[in-house]
C-alpha cells in the first residue's frame, strides 16, 4: 500500500471514539454521523475484519430514529441527509439489516420540496423532478440525490420509481456543456460553471443508468480537469465518478499521494475527506457494488 494511504487509513482508526463513532476532526472529541459512515466505508475495504467498522455501525443504528432516518443532530432532526451514508455504511451487514430496511423505506418516503415551474422563473431546471435534499422541507440538490441514488441502488432498488426519477433530476440539472454544480443550470438566463465534486458525484450515481453518450461531455469534462486537481474532495470525487464508467486516469495513484502529503502544509484534512481519498485509491469502487444482503 503506498505508504500515504497506510498513514491516512492509521489516522482514521485514531478518530473513533469510544462510543463506537467517529469525529470530524483528529482533535475533536464529539462522533458524527456523516464522519462515523464515511470512516466506516474506508476501512470496510481492508481484508481483514476491523472491530472499528462494526462499532461504526452500531453508532448509527443507536442514532436511528423511529422512522428511519439518521440526522446530523438529535435536535436537528431535518438534516436527514447523513441517512444515504449510513444505509451505505451497513452494506453486507446481516445484523444492521432491519436498520438499513427502515433507512430505505424512509428515504423512498421523503422528498425535496417541490413546485410548478413559473414562466419567469429565475432559474431554468424543471423544479418539479424530485430528488432529495440536505434538510427536509427545502428544494432537491445534486449532491444528496445522488448519495440517495447510490445507497438505494446499492440495497436493490435501482428499478423504483423515486430512483428513475431523481435520474431524470440529475440529467436535467446536467449543465449544457457538461458538468454539475450544486444544482442550478441557468440564474437569470445567465448559465452557470460546472464544479468537479459535484460532477463526479452526479457521474457516479448515474454509472449503469444512461447511456455514455448522455453523459460524454461530464466525463470529457471531469478528464480535463483531473491532473490539475490536488484538493481532496474534488480530487477524489473526480477519480470515483470517471473510475464508475472505467475512466480512471493514469496518474491516480500519484495524484493521491500528493493531495495526502498536503496536509503537511494545511493540516489534517478532516475525516470526509481522508475517508474518500482513501475510497477513490482502489481502481473498483467496491463500496458501490449492489450488496448481496440487501
Amino acid at each position: 500500500m503506498n505508504p500515504d494511504l497506510a498513514s491516512a487509513r492509521a489516522d482514521l482508526k485514531q478518530r473513533f471514539r469510544a462510543d463506537g463513532g467517529c469525529s470530524i476532526r483528529p482533535d475533536d472529541t464529539a462522533s458524527r454521523p456523516d464522519a462515523t459512515a464515511w470512516a466506516c466505508l474506508a476501512l470496510a475495504q481492508d481484508k481483514i475484519a476491523d472491530p472499528r467498522v462494526q462499532g461504526a455501525r452500531d453508532f448509527l443504528a443507536a442514532g436511528q430514529a423511529e422512522d428511519g432516518r439518521i440526522s446530523m443532530l438529535a435536535e436537528a432532526a431535518d438534516v436527514f441527509w447523513p441517512t444515504a451514508l449510513a444505509i451505505l455504511a451497513w452494506s453486507g451487514s446481516a445484523a444492521h439489516g432491519p436498520a438499513r430496511q427502515r433507512a430505505v423505506q424512509f428515504l423512498l418516503a421523503v422528498t425535496g420540496r417541490h413546485y410548478p415551474r413559473r414562466q419567469a422563473a429565475p432559474a431554468a431546471h424543471d423544479t418539479e423532478l424530485r430528488g432529495w435534499p440536505w434538510v427536509g422541507g427545502t428544494h432537491s440538490w445534486v449532491e444528496p440525490t445522488a448519495m440517495a441514488m447510490m445507497a438505494l441502488t446499492l440495497c436493490g432498488q435501482a428499478e423504483h420509481e423515486r430512483v428513475h426519477e431523481a435520474g431524470r433530476m440529475l440529467l436535467n440539472r446536467q449543465l449544457p456543456d457538461g458538468g454539475w454544480n450544486y444544482g442550478n443550470t441557468a440564474v437569470y438566463g445567465t448559465v452557470l460553471h460546472p464544479l468537479p465534486q459535484c460532477t463526479g458525484v452526479a457521474l457516479a450515481a448515474l454509472a449503469g443508468r444512461v447511456a455514455r453518450p448522455i453523459v460524454q461531455k461530464s466525463i470529457a469534462y471531469l478528464q480535463g480537469q483531473a491532473a490539475r486537481l490536488r484538493t481532496p474532495l474534488s480530487l477524489a470525487w473526480v477519480l470515483l465518478g470517471l473510475g464508475a464508467w472505467g475512466q480512471r486516469p493514469a496518474g491516480a495513484s500519484a495524484w493521491l499521494g500528493e493531495s495526502l502529503g498536503r496536509q503537511d502544509r494545511y493540516g489534517a484534512y478532516d475525516t470526509e475527506a481522508l475517508s474518500l481519498l482513501c475510497l477513490a485509491s482502489s481502481a473498483t469502487a467496491d463500496w458501490l457494488v449492489n450488496d448481496p444482503a440487501h
